[in-house]
């Protein structure tokens, strides 16, 4: 599909099926509808991009039916960008349109209609990710990421529980997980162990664990941590 035009016979054929009168080019807009009261507004484009978004958005000052149309794209359906454009347009509350000239393929695809966005609703589906964002950042003791970074390493609550761990046994010596977490390591203390986060832990003998080579040298890239949980810690074998 080489050009705009295209696009227009199908969503034209589409909509007259449906009952409309279907007009091209009114005053801007490339796609008018007209059923009674009703007003349809089309606007055609190659691809979805933030020009289109515009300009659908702008066309909701004259109608609250407001689709766009593009042809079919070459990303899966099932793609997670795929799912993140049909999320931006139906919280835009406008329509989406998918158009084939394939004749073996259905033309037109109405992948969603233009419907009021019921941000409640969104919320309450999101509610367990909203949790999880609440305790991590219950988690976490300061502020130690800068914000907008994707190739620095991330400081997280589990990894700072790793780094109190460490701090607890670089302290006191080899411990249980038992009494690690009566100094206050949490309830993942024997999991972290058990799983050896980053090599920085050894078993070294049933029940009770050290804190490796490894361990040691690369806690000392945490400065601030080790210093605030060696501060904190306070148990006395």
């Amino acid at each position: 599909m080489k050009y705009e035009v295209d696009l227009y016979k199908p969503v034209k054929d589409y909509f007259t099926v449906e009952g409309y009168d279907v007009y091209g080019e009114v005053n801007d807009c490339d796609v008018v509808a007209v059923k009674e009261e009703e007003l349809i507004i089309v606007e055609l484009k190659l691809r979805l991009n933030l020009d289109l978004i515009m300009q659908a958005t702008k066309r909701q000052r004259l109608s609250d039916r407001v689709y766009v149309a593009i042809p079919k794209p070459k990303l899966s359906f099932r793609s997670q960008k795929w799912r993140d454009i049909c999320y931006l347009m139906r919280r835009l509350e406008v329509g989406l349109i998918i158009v084939s000239l394939n004749k073996e393929e259905e033309q037109i695809k109405v992948i969603h209609h233009p419907m009021p966005f019921d941000r409640k609703k969104s919320m309450q589906l999101s509610k367990k990710r909203r949790n999880r964002l609440l305790t991590e950042i219950e988690g976490r003791t300061g502020d130690f990421n800068i914000g907008g970074s994707n190739k620095l390493k991330i400081m997280t609550s589990y990894k700072e529980n790793c780094i109190h761990i460490a701090c607890c046994l670089l302290h006191h010596g080899p411990l249980s997980a038992k009494l690690l977490r009566e100094i206050g390591t949490g309830e993942k203390t024997y999991q972290i162990l058990h799983r050896n986060y980053g090599g920085w832990f050894e078993k070294i003998e049933r029940g009770i664990y050290a804190i490796s080579e490894t361990g040691i040298t690369e806690v000392k890239e945490y400065p601030e941590l080790v210093e605030y949980y060696s501060k904190l810690t306070r148990y006395e074998r």
